[in-house]
């Protein structure tokens, strides 16, 4: 059964799958290696383990700290959605385009069975969405330890969103090889 088919309350109850194939199946023309990765409900030791898939799926991937980036971005999604929901979540992670340390780029999107959408809040605030272009980086590292996830998403990565599924959501990063 594909993530899209799991219910929410059998999202928790999938074991983790490693799949580090070559192939087309996210319909990208030129999709490479790949992982995807089920985490049970609120098993936040799945944050260790997929920043480990990561991080070997990226070991010859990207100018320096660009790994370490996806890593840190990646880790922030999967404990929102381990966190912030009742459920489990899908983890998938694969480099599309040119392969090799100065090309291709990274997608990461972490899937979770609840509705609701997340927003970026200000810093140590739950006052609603602020507007990052007058937020600088100092003001940022300033923020509460809880709540900045997204702001660290947002800041770092060259692109990000959200997409609705039937059931839940799916929120993703992408990063080129080089930093633009």
């Amino acid at each position: 059964m594909s993530a899209e088919g799991y219910a929410e309350g059998h999202a928790g109850d999938r074991e983790g799958r490693t799949d580090h194939r070559n192939g087309h199946g996210d319909g990208t023309a030129h999709s490479g290696p790949r992982f995807e990765r089920r985490l049970r409900r609120r098993d936040l030791t799945g944050v260790r383990e997929v920043r480990a898939e990561l991080r070997r799926l990226l070991a010859h991937w990207g100018a320096p700290g660009r790994a370490e980036t996806a890593e840190l971005l990646a880790s922030e999604l999967v404990t929102n959605a381990l966190v912030h929901t009742d459920g489990g979540a899908v983890v998938k992670a694969v480099l599309t385009g040119a392969f090799g340390q100065a090309r291709g780029r990274l997608r990461v999107e972490v899937r979770d069975f609840v509705a609701g959408h997340p927003a970026l809040r200000g810093p140590g605030t739950d006052t609603g969405p602020v507007s990052l272009e007058n937020m600088s980086m100092n003001e940022i590292e300033k923020a509460a330890t809880s709540g900045r996830g997204l702001l660290l998403v947002h800041a770092l990565a060259d692109g990000w969103g959200v997409r609705a599924h039937g059931v839940g959501k799916s929120v993703w990063f992408e990063l080129a090889a080089q930093e633009p």
